[in-house]
């Protein structure tokens, strides 16, 4: 490194970098803009919630497998990331699941849910490229609670959903992914670790044409 350059920014600061854009066309994704309009179909959030929670099922298995392999100073995060999962996101879950008509339990997995979480446990097989795999999840929810919360009328039945993702507890355990990512060591190849969080924010895109 030459004297006058400056020090290198951080894993997960180079990945969230190359994810902003993604996480825009996120934000400009139909079923997106008819969250935070209040708006959308209410039968497309259906089968969208019925997806998720398959999802999230599979996600809580992703956190297992990761804390197996995980450092004594990051199994504690890992447990907990996979218990708010769990009793956090799923429990938001089956709150909605009445007014909006879905049966979470007799849903199955489309090939979109398939293709992410098949992804994801693969992933996990690695404890860094596990976790640059799954960074997007909880970063992209973070960023699009909290950038939702400021559109979305207070009175849209979308509005606990976005509440959700835009707490500070919720961002809290985003940073921390973003963290134990940073603190691998060995720290994951940066080409690995890119092509990974790439290939999830890839996923976390197509997960809004599920309906």
């Amino acid at each position: 490194m030459s004297a006058d350059a400056g020090p290198r920014s951080s894993l997960s600061a180079r990945l969230i970098a190359l994810g902003e854009p993604l996480l825009d066309e996120q934000l400009a994704h139909p079923f997106v803009r008819g969250i935070a309009d209040g708006d959308l179909d209410p039968r497309a959030f259906r089968v969208w919630l019925e997806q998720d929670y398959l999802f999230l099922l599979d996600y809580v298995r992703v956190f297992s497998r990761l804390a197996w392999q995980a450092p004594d100073a990051h199994l504690g995060d890992l447990v907990d990331l996979a218990y708010e999962t769990f009793h956090g996101e799923m429990d938001l879950h089956r709150s909605l699941a009445a007014s909006f008509g879905a049966e979470l339990d007799r849903a199955r997995p489309g090939p979109i849910c398939t293709a992410y979480t098949s992804f994801l446990l693969d992933s996990a097989a690695d404890y860094g490229i596990g976790l640059a795999a799954l960074l997007p999840c909880m970063w992209g929810y973070s960023q699009l609670g909290r950038r939702l919360a400021t559109v979305t009328p207070p009175e849209s039945r979308y509005r606990p959903w976005v509440e959700t993702y835009a707490d500070p507890g919720f961002a809290r355990l985003a940073e921390r992914c973003a963290e134990m990512l940073d603190e691998v060591d060995p720290a994951p190849p940066d080409e690995a670790a890119e092509r990974a969080f790439l290939e999830g924010m890839r996923h976390e895109l197509a997960f809004w044409d599920v309906p």
